[in-house]
């Protein structure tokens, strides 16, 4: 999995909750879109756990190219912003799902790939 994020405190979360996950393993991460189209072109994950808001190019257009270029990779926005007022911009990024910050943990990475992976 890649996390992509231009806060490092999330980045540093998600690289803790990602080790302490059996059945995930941490495979890198970025700090733009453009480090995320990258990244993703590198490692060939999986999964990218994507953030919405970041400078340059941002996650839904980031998404929007990972999905284009990679069908194959598990591309989930996150973000501390409400649904509503990013709902439809992500349901058309090609983006699997759209999920707040807030709610990222181990659960919630196992109910992430048991809903849009194939195996853990």
């Amino acid at each position: 999995m890649i996390a992509v994020d231009d806060q490092p405190f999330f980045l540093g979360v998600a690289r803790d909750v990602v080790r302490a996950t059996p059945g995930f393993r941490w495979a890198g991460e970025a700090q733009s879109g453009e480090e995320a189209i990258e990244a993703v072109d590198r490692v060939h994950p999986d999964l990218v756990l994507l953030d919405v808001r970041m400078p340059g190019i941002g996650g839904i257009e980031a998404a929007r190219r990972i999905a284009g270029e990679h069908p194959e990779v598990v591309v989930v926005l996150i973000s501390v912003d409400d649904r509503e007022s990013i709902g439809e911009a992500a349901e058309t990024s090609g983006a699997a799902e759209l999920i707040g910050k807030q709610r990222f943990g181990p659960a919630m990475l196992r109910e992430l790939w048991a809903r849009h992976g194939t195996a853990a």
